[in-house]
């Protein structure tokens, strides 16, 4: 994640300064969320850039207060992301956070995800807490490359939604889904950490 780069280190934590100050003015998160910032948001969202591959062209859907394409911007320099987000208050804070840290790698754009143009470009596109599975599917899926994929951070039920979205991800051109669990062993605090369980599906048409 982010090793020990103090520049990387230094942006992620400058990061959650500003989620945890103007990110709860705004309405970007609860104040509840605070205490949970580091371990259920930005280290739970780093982590999955254990399934991306290099030099990636990612796209964040439903990106809201960054959440994972910032923390995962700051962990790999080598990937460009793009953060899509409708609402322009979160759009507004999106670009706020870029312009305080200084993250070279990001770009945001203020759209839903069937409005995003260039289609089928992304090596990965990734989500987390934006909808069900069955719904990420259609959203998701063709915004990735033949040969990309999606990767979608779910929670326990992450079994069920998959076996309910069988149907709609082979028309939507997907492969078999798979679950992954990310940074199992690199989440030291069990209490304040939570390892991120991911479904990736593969853009095979």
């Amino acid at each position: 994640m982010f090793g020990d780069d103090e520049e990387r280190i230094a942006r992620v934590e400058a990061y959650v300064g500003l989620l945890s100050t103007i990110g709860i003015e705004r309405g970007i998160i609860g104040p509840r969320e605070v205490p949970r910032l580091w371990g259920r948001h930005v280290l739970s969202s780093a982590v999955v850039e254990e399934l991306i591959p290099e030099k990636a062209d990612v796209i964040d859907v439903g990106s809201g207060g960054g959440l994972p394409g910032i923390p995962l911007a700051i962990a790999r320099p080598d990937l460009w992301v793009t953060l899509v987000e409708p609402m322009q208050r979160r759009v507004d804070f999106l670009h706020e956070v870029i312009e305080a840290i200084g993250i070279p790698n990001l770009e945001v754009l203020r759209a839903r995800a069937d409005e995003v143009d260039p289609r089928g470009r992304a090596d990965v596109v990734v989500s987390r807490a934006v909808a069900p599975l069955s719904k990420l599917v259609g959203w998701c899926l063709p915004l990735a490359k033949v040969g990309g994929m999606m990767a979608a951070i779910k929670g326990q039920g992450a079994s069920l939604e998959v076996t309910e979205s069988g149907g709609l991800i082979k028309r939507a051109g997907g492969g078999k889904a798979e679950i992954t669990v990310c940074g199992e062993g690199k989440l030291a605090d069990p209490v304040f950490t939570v390892p991120a369980t991911v479904v990736t599906i593969k853009r095979i048409r």
